[in-house]
């Protein structure tokens, strides 16, 4: 396993063992919610020697101090996107790439979510982080394009995940 889909699992390992330490139940968010709940499973796509992680969830899952390490504005009507791009050489070993990423997200009735991501860097990850409002029981289809620097054509996929806030 690469350095950087080391980091990516022990970062989400660290969120959930934050979540249960501090004494919460870790299938319920600061606020008391169930965490968002996804319709379809996947975490990754695969492209050729490329592999795209992602997930969606509320931003009161994450710790206080990691927000705002990072920037991203906790609440019970928040979620965040993140999404890493890596690219597997020969060897089978992974590294974090830079990519033109994109999201379209909506809900089921077609209401648009405008979605600003930006990049973070810690260390040789790479992060494309997005913040939305959603809404209780809200379904969100993210629509996300993502080009590796060099390549001619965007990959592209979707997901949907159902988000609680009360």
């Amino acid at each position: 396993m690469s350095r950087t889909r080391a980091l990516f699992a022990v970062a989400v390992a660290c969120l959930a063992a934050l979540a249960t330490a501090c004494g919460r139940d870790a299938s319920r968010d600061s606020q008391g919610a169930p965490p968002a709940r996804e319709i379809t499973r996947p975490s990754s796509e695969t492209f050729g020697d490329y592999i795209v992680h992602f997930n969606a969830q509320s931003t009161t899952m994450l710790p206080a101090q990691v927000a705002r390490a990072f920037g991203i504005q906790r609440g019970e009507n928040r979620a965040m996107l993140n999404i890493a791009v890596l690219r597997r050489d020969a060897g089978s070993e992974e590294m974090a790439v830079e990519a033109d990423v994109n999201v379209a997200a909506s809900n089921l009735l077609g209401q648009v979510k405008n979605v600003r991501l930006r990049e973070l860097r810690e260390g040789e990850a790479i992060y494309y982080i997005g913040e939305i409002t959603v809404a209780n029981e809200e379904i969100v289809k993210f629509d996300i394009s993502v080009q590796p620097e060099g390549l001619e054509r965007p990959y592209e996929f979707s997901f949907k995940q159902q988000f609680y806030t009360n």
